[in-house]
Protein backbone atom coordinates (compact mmCIF):
# COMPACT_ATOMS: atom_id res chain seq x y z
CA UNK A 1 0.00 0.00 0.00
CA UNK A 2 1.10 3.48 -0.85
CA UNK A 3 1.65 6.29 1.69
CA UNK A 4 1.93 9.78 1.07
CA UNK A 5 4.62 11.75 3.58
CA UNK A 6 5.55 15.50 3.31
CA UNK A 7 8.73 15.98 2.81
CA UNK A 8 10.90 17.92 5.19
CA UNK A 9 15.20 18.35 4.95
CA UNK A 10 15.40 15.64 6.42
CA UNK A 11 14.25 13.49 3.96
CA UNK A 12 16.91 14.55 0.91
CA UNK A 13 18.42 11.23 0.66
CA UNK A 14 14.85 9.84 0.04
CA UNK A 15 14.20 12.50 -2.42
CA UNK A 16 17.60 12.85 -4.26
CA UNK A 17 17.94 9.82 -6.25
CA UNK A 18 14.24 9.94 -7.73
CA UNK A 19 14.91 13.41 -8.50
CA UNK A 20 18.12 12.51 -10.47
CA UNK A 21 15.71 9.59 -12.10
CA UNK A 22 13.41 12.50 -12.91
CA UNK A 23 15.74 14.66 -14.42
CA UNK A 24 17.63 11.84 -16.53
CA UNK A 25 14.05 10.67 -17.79
CA UNK A 26 14.24 14.20 -19.29
CA UNK A 27 17.87 13.33 -20.94
CA UNK A 28 19.59 15.64 -18.71
CA UNK A 29 22.70 13.90 -16.69
CA UNK A 30 23.01 12.31 -13.80
CA UNK A 31 23.95 14.43 -11.00
CA UNK A 32 23.16 13.84 -7.74
CA UNK A 33 24.97 16.76 -6.20
CA UNK A 34 23.39 18.94 -8.08
CA UNK A 35 20.46 17.94 -7.50
CA UNK A 36 21.07 17.66 -3.45
CA UNK A 37 22.26 21.65 -3.85
CA UNK A 38 18.74 22.55 -5.67
CA UNK A 39 16.41 20.69 -3.06
CA UNK A 40 18.45 22.10 0.09
CA UNK A 41 17.74 25.48 -1.35
CA UNK A 42 14.25 25.15 -1.80
CA UNK A 43 13.67 23.86 1.69
CA UNK A 44 16.30 26.37 2.44
CA UNK A 45 14.13 29.25 1.27
CA UNK A 46 10.69 27.45 1.89
CA UNK A 47 9.74 27.63 -1.92
CA UNK A 48 8.47 24.16 -2.93
CA UNK A 49 6.42 21.91 -1.06
CA UNK A 50 7.43 17.91 -1.88
CA UNK A 51 5.49 15.11 -1.48
CA UNK A 52 6.53 11.44 -1.54
CA UNK A 53 4.74 8.12 -2.44
CA UNK A 54 6.15 5.46 0.23
CA UNK A 55 5.69 1.61 -0.23
CA UNK A 56 6.87 -0.46 2.34
CA UNK A 57 9.48 1.94 3.90
CA UNK A 58 10.82 2.52 0.35
CA UNK A 59 10.82 5.90 -1.27
CA UNK A 60 9.12 4.97 -5.17
CA UNK A 61 7.59 8.53 -6.39
CA UNK A 62 7.72 12.26 -5.27
CA UNK A 63 5.59 15.39 -6.19
CA UNK A 64 7.17 18.93 -6.33
CA UNK A 65 4.72 21.81 -6.00
CA UNK A 66 5.84 25.22 -5.86
CA UNK A 67 3.80 27.91 -5.02
CA UNK A 68 3.03 31.33 -6.91
CA UNK A 69 0.19 34.30 -6.78
CA UNK A 70 -2.75 35.59 -9.47
CA UNK A 71 -3.32 39.29 -8.66
CA UNK A 72 -6.65 39.16 -9.99
CA UNK A 73 -7.66 36.80 -7.94
CA UNK A 74 -5.24 37.76 -5.17
CA UNK A 75 -4.88 34.38 -4.32
CA UNK A 76 -2.02 31.69 -4.34
CA UNK A 77 -1.80 28.53 -6.39
CA UNK A 78 0.54 26.10 -7.06
CA UNK A 79 2.44 24.52 -10.46
CA UNK A 80 2.54 21.06 -10.36
CA UNK A 81 6.31 21.08 -12.03
CA UNK A 82 7.53 17.74 -10.87
CA UNK A 83 5.95 14.66 -10.44
CA UNK A 84 8.06 11.23 -11.06
CA UNK A 85 7.16 7.53 -9.89
CA UNK A 86 10.38 4.81 -10.41
CA UNK A 87 9.73 2.84 -13.28
CA UNK A 88 9.79 -0.16 -11.02
CA UNK A 89 7.02 1.21 -9.44
CA UNK A 90 4.32 2.28 -12.26
CA UNK A 91 0.86 1.08 -13.08
CA UNK A 92 0.24 1.23 -9.62
CA UNK A 93 -2.08 4.49 -9.58
CA UNK A 94 1.14 5.88 -7.05
CA UNK A 95 1.20 8.99 -9.58
CA UNK A 96 -2.74 9.44 -9.46
CA UNK A 97 -2.32 9.14 -5.43
CA UNK A 98 0.72 11.97 -5.67
CA UNK A 99 -1.61 13.68 -8.26
CA UNK A 100 -4.81 13.64 -5.22
CA UNK A 101 -1.98 14.60 -2.71
CA UNK A 102 -1.89 17.89 -4.60
CA UNK A 103 -5.29 18.93 -5.04
CA UNK A 104 -5.75 18.33 -0.91
CA UNK A 105 -3.25 20.00 -0.11
CA UNK A 106 -4.55 22.92 -2.37
CA UNK A 107 -7.88 22.63 -0.96
CA UNK A 108 -6.86 23.03 2.54
CA UNK A 109 -4.47 25.86 2.25
CA UNK A 110 -7.66 27.35 0.23
CA UNK A 111 -5.29 27.57 -2.64
CA UNK A 112 -7.19 29.10 -6.37
CA UNK A 113 -5.85 25.76 -7.52
CA UNK A 114 -3.69 23.98 -9.37
CA UNK A 115 -1.35 24.09 -12.50
CA UNK A 116 0.03 21.16 -14.21
CA UNK A 117 3.26 21.86 -16.56
CA UNK A 118 5.17 19.28 -17.96
CA UNK A 119 7.38 18.44 -21.54
CA UNK A 120 5.34 18.90 -24.62
CA UNK A 121 6.32 15.45 -25.42
CA UNK A 122 5.12 13.39 -22.50
CA UNK A 123 1.99 11.83 -23.13
CA UNK A 124 2.01 10.08 -19.48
Amino acid sequence: MVKIIEATKNSLEQIIPLFDLYRTFFNRPSDEKGAKEFLEARFDNSESNIFIAMVNEQAVGFVQLYPIFSSISMQRFFILNDLYVNTSFRQQRIGETLLERAKKICKEQNHKGLALETAVDNPA
